[in-house]
C-alpha cells in the first residue's frame, strides 16, 4: 500500500531527477509495507506523514550532502581530512522508523511482562 506520492515527498524537500523519482517510487512502496507491518490501524494521514519522513531520510542522503540526514552526532576535521557520523536509528539510505515516527503511528515504548504461572496461583487451594 502506498501512503504518499512523489509530489508529497518533494513538497518542501527537493526536486529529483527521473532516476531518483524511480527510486522514490520504490521506497514509497517499501515504506508502506514497513508501516503496515507495525501499525496497520494508524490513520492514513499519519501513515502519509511517516512515509514522507522515511523516504526523505533515505533518499536525501547522497554524495552531495555533507551531513547525513538522521545523524545524531558528527565530527569533521581539516587538512588531514576526516569525517565521522553517528546514526541514531538506522544507516544512511535505509528505511526505518524513528522513535518519533513510532509515536506518531501510536506505537509506544511500553514495557511489561506476562506470566502464565500467576494465573494458576490460587486455583488449587
Amino acid at each position: 500500500m502506498k501512503y504518499a506520492t512523489i509530489e508529497q515527498i518533494k513538497a518542501g524537500f527537493k526536486n529529483f531527477t527521473t532516476d531518483k523519482e524511480k527510486i522514490c517510487e520504490a521506497l514509497i512502496e517499501e515504506a508502506g509495507i514497513i508501516i503496515d507491518s507495525v501499525a496497520k490501524t494508524a490513520t492514513d494521514d499519519k501513515k502519509r506523514l511517516v512515509t514522507c519522513r522515511m523516504v526523505r531520510r533515505a533518499i536525501g542522503n547522497s554524495n552531495e550532502e555533507s551531513v547525513p540526514m538522521g545523524a545524531t552526532q558528527g565530527s569533521i576535521a581539516a587538512l588531514g581530512y576526516s569525517q565521522s557520523w553517528t546514526m541514531g536509528n538506522g544507516s544512511t539510505g535505509e528505511l526505518y522508523l524513528s522513535k518519533q515516527e513510532k509515536q506518531i503511528l501510536g506505537l509506544s515504548n511500553r514495557i511489561g511482562t506476562y506470566s502464565p504461572i500467576e494465573s494458576m496461583v490460587g486455583q488449587n487451594d
